[in-house]
């Protein structure tokens, strides 16, 4: 018995930008007794279903947006006769959808790391169950991943995981309900180890893959002290104490690391965390920034940020603490006016945001939003060909609508056009190479350069498009930088690199840590 972990992917690149962490999780949750398995991951190529025999397991981690392929796969592999399971955010969602659209024989639902062993050892011994739970499991028992199993040369960047869970409650991210809200933290030792065996294999550049980076806010603590909540006082300080503890680990690692991670905006509140992460390389952050009106905020439950002059403020502090930020906004929002869409790409220039997304609304399962928009279509669903809109990931590609919930003012195509023009305004060539300036060196501006056109052909090109023959183009073009872009990003393997020598943990009470060096200018 063979076990196979595809990534399932209806855009395959040949070079992906960051690995996708499950697989070589999971293959390191694989029971030895059963070797080392074979990972497929389709941002890369394809999957070779001739490689599938019968008699052998296949895993698919399905999200919401690769479902569909996801499905596909599941169905071509169960006709090789082999035993098909399914994971992932989609399949915890959704457990039944698998087996009527997927042919599965199995479903896990929730954290993969302890149970997938679990699943192989009774698939091995003919007694499997039909659903699995592995839950939310605590941040001590995450595991490392198989780095020995990965391809170095396909990827950009690698990605370690240090946290699970955001205390947030946005209304168009599912995260907080599927993940949880209470932070669930690695050791910052586990972490150091994994990033140490990374960069002996030639990875310099890694994504820090969390739900939110800043798990407790100035704001947190100053609430639980008003409360005179002790216990959620501890708590809160002890989870930002091992972020400060990790972030002082990462500033001893080799000089030329760079790290990425995912954090809110009110960070920009807390100097002493950004300059943390300065210390500790953490260069850049995708930062939700969603809406840049109080009425955009406000219907997202994200009224914590700030708007207008006050916004491109926030945004600049990133900046001036070194930490250069990926701006997400998002388009189709019902306070949204047609010149909200020059608005948002102005004030990211004027911001100085270094790379930007603009996603147009989306209702995901397992969302508030979503859950608001499946009630309403309960009475009279929009159908497509035969399936409700709100089953769009059902839908094939080529007559998936762009936009799923109707605007009050606006058609799909104008918001669908309108995003177009804010991605070719923000990533014309002139507005990249002068955000280029943040890099100290010629090749590294011209490494900019290549990341900037390849984000934007792999979002804007191929997922915002209509036309067939455009994303064919668009995924060409895609192809072609990344195999460039790949280039820049590789770096000279560091064997003789080892972990440093961990002291034992003693249990003490916390006390509250600002600064984990002396303070520098910014």
């Amino acid at each position: 018995m063979t076990v196979h972990l595809v990534n399932p992917s209806d855009n395959s690149f040949g070079t992906a930008v960051i690995t996708p962490r499950w697989l070589f999780v999971l293959a390191a949750a694989t029971p030895e007794s059963m070797g080392d398995p074979v990972l497929v991951d389709e941002s890369l190529e394809q999957l070779d279903i001739e490689t599938i025999r019968a008699g052998d397991v296949v895993g698919i981690s399905v999200h919401t947006g690769n479902a569909l392929r996801g499905y596909q796969v599941g169905r071509l592999a169960r006709a090789r006769g082999a035993t098909v399971v399914y994971g992932g955010i989609h399949a915890t969602l959704f457990p039944e959808e698998p087996f009527e659209q997927g042919s599965a024989h199995a479903v896990v639902k929730g954290d993969g790391d302890i149970v997938w062993g679990q699943v192989l050892r009774d698939l091995q011994a003919g007694n499997a169950h039909r659903i699995y739970d592995g839950g939310k499991i605590g941040g001590e028992e995450f595991l490392s991943a198989r780095w020995d199993l990965l391809r170095t040369d396909k990827y950009m960047w690698a990605s370690v995981q240090t946290i699970r869970g955001c205390p947030k409650h946005c209304s168009f991210c599912s995260v907080w309900r599927t993940d949880g809200q209470a932070p669930r933290q690695r050791t910052f030792e586990k972490v150091i180890d994994e990033i140490v065996e990374l960069r002996r294999i030639g990875f310099r550049f890694i994504a820090l893959a969390d739900d939110n980076f800043y798990p407790v806010s100035l704001t947190d603590l100053r609430l639980a002290r008003e409360q005179n909540n002790l216990a959620k006082l501890e708590s809160l300080t002890t989870i930002r104490n091992e972020r400060f503890s990790l972030m002082a680990e990462l500033a001893k690692l080799p000089k030329d690391m760079v790290f990425f991670t995912q954090i809110t905006m009110e960070s920009a509140e807390d100097p002493d965390f950004l300059d943390a992460m300065r210390r500790a390389n953490i260069k850049g952050a995708l930062v939700g920034v969603e809406a840049v009106t109080p009425e955009g905020l406000k219907s997202v439950y994200k009224e914590f940020n700030f708007t207008g002059d006050r916004l491109i403020e926030q945004l600049q502090i990133f900046r001036k603490h070194g930490v250069h930020v990926l701006g997400s906004f998002i388009f189709g929002l019902p306070s949204d006016k047609p010149h909200t869409f020059g608005a948002t790409v102005e004030l990211a220039l004027k911001a100085g945001v270094t790379f930007a997304q603009f996603v147009m609304m989306t209702p995901f399962p397992g969302t508030v939003d979503f859950g608001r928009w499946e009630k309403e279509q309960a009475d009279n669903p929009t159908m497509v060909e035969g399936t409700p809109i709100t089953r769009y990931w059902l839908i094939p590609t080529a007559i998936r609508p762009k936009m799923f919930t109707p605007h009050p003012s606006m058609s799909s195509d104008e918001i669908r056009e309108r995003t177009q023009v804010v991605w070719d305004r923000f990533y014309e060539i002139g507005a990249i190479w002068k955000r280029s300036s943040c890099c100290p060196t010629l090749r590294s501006r011209l490494a900019f350069v290549l990341l900037s056109k390849l984000y934007r052909q792999m979002y804007a090109g191929t997922g915002i498009s209509t036309d067939s023959a455009r994303r064919k183009k668009a995924k060409a073009w895609a192809r072609w930088i990344a195999a460039q872009a790949r280039k820049v990003f590789r770096a000279k393997p560091m064997p003789e690199l080892s972990s440093p020598v961990w002291e034992p943990r003693t249990k003490t009470q916390p006390q509250l840590i600002t600064l984990t060096a002396p303070p520098t200018k910014a």
